[in-house]
């Protein structure tokens, strides 16, 4: 197994998942006899990034004991199509009521972890980290950052009470990007401020007032560079700069290339396509 850790959260998550299926009970699986056992193998269609064994595994922990799950490739492996990922081996009912609600998290978080890894591969060697956002599955934000880590990414705040990021909307309601970041230094004694904004301008404002992070919003190639050359100048800076907004696969590299410390991009959590799974069954005979 490997080192990431999990959310803390997960067993609630998957106890969520499981009443959302299940309910009252497996009305299908109970057309199978009771006594009668099983194997499985999880098989993926496609090439991946393994992630969501602990969420996979608390499944059928919950729901039988008795199912045993042996992997056979660790978390934030990189798989390739048609590989077995693990075996299981216990009650039949079991195994089959199971089965959706375990590959729900699996193929998710993998889709989550394949595509963070495809993003972080192409800044690799330059002194930029990807980003996630707040942009992910209400109910699964844990889960999905956690995917994030697994595929070579790095988290943003959690939520609003993790750190403050100052927008249009709050600079116009505090009157000024400096009555913003004093207003948050008030609010929230010890927590990072970063300030996004749309203009050189802006970011000299922002530097100005001691923000510690600003998210330049749609800069072009030209203004980012501008924009790391201001940060290093100003006698307050430099603070962390994260591009943000039209990154692609094809524009990433050339923005990192800037010599900004961060890139993100909310579609690796925003736009999930799921890896392609199966699980095939064998049936012992029984009852």
């Amino acid at each position: 197994m490997s080192n990431f850790n999990p959310p803390p959260d997960l067993v609630e998550q998957v106890a969520r998942a499981l009443e959302e299926d299940v309910g009252s009970g497996d009305l299908t699986a109970a057309l199978v006899p009771a006594g009668r056992t099983g194997r499985a193998a999880v098989i993926t269609r496609e090439a991946a990034v393994l992630c969501g064994r602990p969420w996979f595994d608390e499944v059928f922990r919950q729901l039988d004991p008795a199912v045993r799950v042996l992997w056979e490739a660790a978390e934030g492996d990189d798989v390739s199509a048609g590989q077995r990922l693990c075996r299981l081996e216990g009650p039949a009912r079991s195994l089959l009521t199971g089965e959706r609600t375990a590959l729900n998290f699996l193929q998710t978080l993998s889709g989550t972890a394949t595509v963070t890894r495809r993003h972080a591969q192409l800044v690799a060697g330059l002194p930029c980290r990807i980003l996630d956002t707040r942009k992910t599955l209400p109910g699964l934000r844990r889960a999905q950052k956690y995917a994030v880590r697994c595929g070579g990414g790095s988290n943003h705040r959690m939520g609003l009470y993790d750190g403050i990021l100052v927008k249009e909307n709050h600079i116009m309601a505090a009157g000024s990007i400096a009555a913003a970041v004093s207003a948050a230094r008030a609010g929230g004694p010890g927590v990072p401020v970063e300030v996004e904004v749309e203009t050189l301008d802006e970011l000299g404002q922002a530097l100005d007032a001691g923000a510690d992070m600003a998210l330049l919003d749609e800069f072009s190639i030209d203004d980012l560079r501008a924009a790391v050359a201001m940060n290093r100048a100003h006698p307050r800076g430099p603070m962390k700069l994260e591009a943000s907004g039209n990154v692609t696969l094809e524009t990433l590299r050339g923005i990192a290339g800037t010599g900004v410390d961060f890139v993100s991009i909310g579609s690796l959590t925003k736009h999930v396509r799921a890896v392609d799974l199966s699980m095939r069954f064998e049936f012992d005979a029984g009852r």
